[in-house]
């Protein structure tokens, strides 16, 4: 039995969705690894550095977490980091076909197992995406981000209108 797994994603930015997920896979492993993807497909609007501090700020209540950083396959994450289990969050149905079928790849690939939370009902409608989108017309993303994720935010986007 493993009692490490590994939390993946890009989390630009952290949500409380994010944060759910991860307190609740906590509690069920000695170590967790959230790991931040550095997605050379994405155009993130935070840098690397400033996504795994937004992290580290949301999860800093946790003593069982560690925040590392990735690129590349998922898999060999795993493999050379020795973890077996992969955790990810479905916050809805129309989630779950995408991650099945990664989750089955992972598993194949590698042996690398999944274990599906479900989202909280509180935070089954946040995306990154949807917060960055609110957050760009100036609309209050207070309820759905932690707080530095939301300052940030502001700093960022109040920064890009006025250049």
């Amino acid at each position: 039995m493993s009692s490490v797994a590994v939390c993946p994603g890009t989390f630009d930015p952290v949500t409380n969705g994010h944060v759910d997920v991860i307190e609740r896979a906590a509690a069920h492993f000695e170590r967790l690894i959230v790991a931040c993807l550095r997605n050379v497909g994405k155009q993130p609007l935070f840098q690397l550095d400033r996504r795994v501090e937004l992290l580290r700020s949301a999860t800093d209540h946790l003593g069982n977490i560690e925040i590392w950083t990735f690129e590349g396959l998922l898999v060999d994450f795993c493999r050379q980091n020795d973890v077996g289990i992969v955790v990810r969050g479905l916050r809805a149905v129309s989630d779950f076909e995408s991650e099945l079928e990664m989750a089955q790849m992972n598993h194949r690939l590698a042996g690398v197992e999944t274990f599906f939370v479900a989202t909280s009902p509180l935070h089954s409608f946040l995306s990154s995406t949807l917060v960055k989108e609110v957050a760009r017309f100036g609309g209050d993303v207070s309820p759905f981000v932690p707080p530095a994720v939301c300052d940030s935010l502001r700093a960022q986007f109040a920064a890009n209108r006025s250049v």
